[in-house]
């Protein structure tokens, strides 16, 4: 059970933070990066759930969900698996939640037009919120990405995984809300030269 009742504790004023494994990064570390980006893209979601809620209760309940898994992502990202003991079992994003998500996206694709074109961030307000939630996603993914590339890095595939379902899943989403892509605004290329 997680229990914080000090907010502050001043460990982090010189530039470092905790690991679930004890160890001090820099704030500015590519692990930290990716977990405070995680955290950045599930902030997004919440803001946009403030225009899903009663007009999109079964959206909005996916994305309860996807806020839940995102911070047993952020738990799963700032606990490295190092090899070494913890005496206690990290919490990792699993096949199945990657697989929830998907369904959610089968789910919600039934229903929507084909694209004809790219999709600008817009239409609805609840759709425009959703795209900045996907932007800030993809961002997380790409720092995922690039952690996984450092050599004395360890990290979950299926976190990997699982942020590339959340980036498609609020793309879906933002198309669903926009009258099933109905008023999706597309990209028409060249169309103000």
């Amino acid at each position: 059970m997680v229990k914080l009742n000090k907010i502050y504790t001043r460990t982090g004023d010189d530039g470092t933070t905790g690991l679930g494994t004890g160890e001090r990064r820099l704030k500015s570390d590519v692990r930290v990066d990716a977990y405070g980006t995680v955290d950045e893209a599930n902030a997004a979601i919440g803001l946009a759930r403030l225009h899903t809620g009663e007009a999109h209760p079964a959206i909005d309940a996916m994305l309860a969900r996807i806020q839940n898994d995102l911070f047993d992502l952020g738990a799963d990202l700032a606990t490295p698996d190092t090899g070494k003991p913890l005496g206690y079992e990290p919490l990792r994003i699993v096949g199945s939640q990657v697989a929830r998500v998907e369904a959610d996206i089968d789910s919600l694709n039934a229903d929507l037009q084909p694209l004809r074109s790219f999709v600008l961030p817009g239409g609805s307000p609840a759709a425009a919120a959703l795209h900045l939630a996907r932007t800030i996603a993809r961002r997380a993914e790409r720092l995922m990405v690039a952690l996984a590339q450092e050599p004395a890095e360890h990290i979950n595939r299926e976190g990997i995984k699982y942020m590339n379902r959340v980036s498609d899943f609020l793309f879906v989403a933002a198309r669903a809300v926009n009258d099933n892509g109905n008023a999706d605004v597309l990209w028409v290329p060249g169309k103000n030269r």
